[in-house]
């Protein structure tokens, strides 16, 4: 079964596959009652609820996640909760004088196991936001207006409800709209209590106002923003090391940490779309374009994220004394015996986004940032050695 807003309507659900199942009692003891029904079902003809799927479960989730919805919305948008389509009024672009539209697609990973295990879903649609919108805005794109899929073995309205209040609320964050989204019962693909979760992203920028690589010169400097946490990438090396190796349990209290293991590992990813905005707003003006480029620091790390934006003719030299890392990550690298190198190739290591711009700019970059809360410092600086290579020197400070 599949519930849209727009529209909240239904299609067809998958058919119960034959599939690897786990093995432990709970699942046996759900199974059997499951086909007991359906096997009493089948004298009485199929339906719908006795393959797995519940309309009116969908139906209510569409109910309870309205209030949120409504909030995450621009004034383009048009008509509302319903239809088949999100609209949203393109003439609002005629502003521009050669518009390019960005398009962005991503999912949260493994982090929603976290999110499942403690039974607290309302957070990561700020993980799924920001990995979306924040890829749309290291070109210099505006997000205009996003959608989003979940997917589960089988729909509880108030958690659905939960993780779509977190979309709504980071949309909100990042000045987009949330025009649509689905929810899809998958019984037999998934266990009841799975759900994985994407979600898709279109923003708008001026063609002679993009940033990127072709700005970079020798002499920039490297500014990077503080990240909150883990962000949403690594988590199967994370879960590898606390779960499998470490033995550690969600509820556990970590000292180094000040709460609970599961409280660092849930915590949002920090969403720098508009604030980003505002930054290339404040500093490229009156024909100056001091910030040249942006890098969103994901899966692959500092260096190979960072590598995106920078022209072959150049490279960049970071200094590893200039920030710390907050506590997870040494905890990672202790715990698990991963090499520094492993772990700055998985995780962001403190630094969720940075920008590369004229060292004349650098003051006025981090001071932007630092009256919207978002820590930053100068890390680096671009070098005219070709290659194109992003390399990490140094300790990191204690």
């Amino acid at each position: 079964m599949r519930t849209a807003w727009p529209p909240s309507s239904v299609v067809a659900a998958q058919p119960t596959p034959s599939v690897v199942r786990r093995s432990s009692l709970v699942w046996q003891r759900r199974h059997c009652d499951r086909r007991r029904t359906e096997e009493k079902n089948v004298s009485e003809g199929a339906s719908y609820a006795a393959a797995g799927v519940d309309i009116e479960a969908g139906d209510r989730a569409v109910e309870l996640m309205k209030e949120w919805v409504s909030k995450a919305t621009r004034p383009e948008v048009v008509g509302g909760l319903g239809g088949f389509a999100g609209l949203f009024d393109a003439s609002a672009l005629t502003k521009y004088r050669r518009p390019l539209l960005a398009t962005s697609t991503d999912g949260i990973g493994t982090k929603v196991q976290i999110a499942q295990r403690m039974d607290k879903h309302d957070t990561i649609g700020f993980d799924l936001v920001g990995m979306v919108v924040d890829d749309l805005v290291v070109c210099g794109a505006e997000p205009l207006f996003m959608t989003d899929y979940i997917c589960t073995g089988k729909v509880v309205p108030e958690t659905i409800a939960q993780i779509v209040k977190g979309i709504a609320e980071a949309c909100v964050e990042a000045g987009t709209a949330l025009v649509g989204g689905e929810t899809a019962e998958h019984p037999g693909l998934l266990e009841a209590d799975e759900y994985d979760v994407a979600g898709a992203a279109t923003g708008v920028v001026e063609a002679d106002e993009l940033i990127g690589a072709e700005r970079v010169r020798a002499g920039d400097v490297v500014v990077a923003m503080a990240s909150s946490g883990l962000h949403s990438n690594g988590y199967s090396l994370v879960r590898h090391v606390f779960f499998d190796r470490a033995k550690w349990a969600l509820d556990r209290e970590v000292p180094e940490l000040g709460t609970t293991l599961g409280e660092t590992l849930l915590t949002p990813t920090r969403v720098y779309a508009k604030h980003c905005l505002e930054l290339i707003r404040a500093l490229n003006k009156n024909d100056a374009t001091p910030l040249h480029a942006m890098s969103h620091i994901t899966g692959g790390g500092f260096a190979a994220n960072l590598a995106r934006v920078i022209p072959s003719e150049l490279s960049v030299r970071i200094d590893r004394s200039t920030w710390t890392p907050a506590p997870i990550f040494g905890l990672v690298g202790e715990l698990g015996s991963v090499e520094l190198l492993e772990l700055e190739k998985t995780l962001n290591m403190g630094a969720g986004m940075v920008a590369v711009l004229d060292r004349s700019a650098a003051d006025a970059a981090i001071a932007e940032l630092a009256a919207r809360d978002i820590p930053a410092w100068v890390c680096g600086e671009v070098l005219a050695t070709a290659g194109g290579a992003v390399t990490l020197e140094g300790s990191y400070a204690k």
